[in-house]
């Protein structure tokens, strides 16, 4: 049985990540050909904007991020805060993040709206190759109106990427007055 990161001798690795809009019922899945890192999952919410959420919401100033605990977008994770700041400066937006507490993910609405029905999709029939794997996902949807685009991501993400303090010190980080481990926004810088 393959799970999680769908690891194959002929497909190699395959991580799916996805974005769900509750407001829309719409899911985007960026499907992942290397590391499941922090710079992938922001380079998927970028993806996500790029191709949905910027046309849906072309006056939003600010984006709510709901994210497991742990993973590549885990609360402690200088990478994902950092590339959080890129983001935040690419499309001037706001990211107001919100983890869920350890032991809490499966009450994220991604796995419940979204991969929940992904998996139904695909259930029985052998992923074996990344052209199956996004028709697959691309082709969910369900009675109550939910529809997902996918997309292949071949590029590189590296482990072990270190963050300095210095690097860390130029995120703008605003921490909730609640949890602020768990909770916290990362502001873009000023343009000049």
């Amino acid at each position: 049985m393959r799970v999680h990161d769908f690891v194959s001798p002929e497909l190699g690795k395959v991580s799916p990540y996805g974005v769900y809009d509750p407001t829309r019922n719409e899911g985007w899945v960026n499907v992942g050909t290397d590391h499941d890192t922090a710079a992938f999952a922001v380079a998927s919410i970028r993806g996500w904007w790029q191709s949905m959420g910027q046309a849906a919401y072309p006056d939003a100033t600010q984006l709510l991020i709901t994210a497991d605990g742990g993973g590549s977008n885990n609360a402690r994770s200088r990478l994902w805060k950092l590339e959080l700041q890129k983001l935040a400066d690419a499309t001037g937006l706001r990211l107001a993040v919100c983890h869920f507490p350890p032991g809490t993910s499966k009450w994220n609405k991604v796995e419940h709206r979204l991969f929940s029905h992904i998996t139904q999709n695909w259930r029985g029939r052998p992923l074996e190759s990344h052209e199956v794997v996004v028709n697959l996902i691309a082709n969910t949807t369900t009675a109550a109106g939910l529809t997902v685009r996918c997309q292949l991501d071949t590029n590189q993400y590296p482990t072990g990427v270190q963050v300095s303090d210095a690097e860390l010190d130029t995120v703008q980080l605003q921490r909730s007055e609640f949890h602020g481990d768990w909770n916290y926004t990362v502001c873009p810088h000023l343009r000049s």
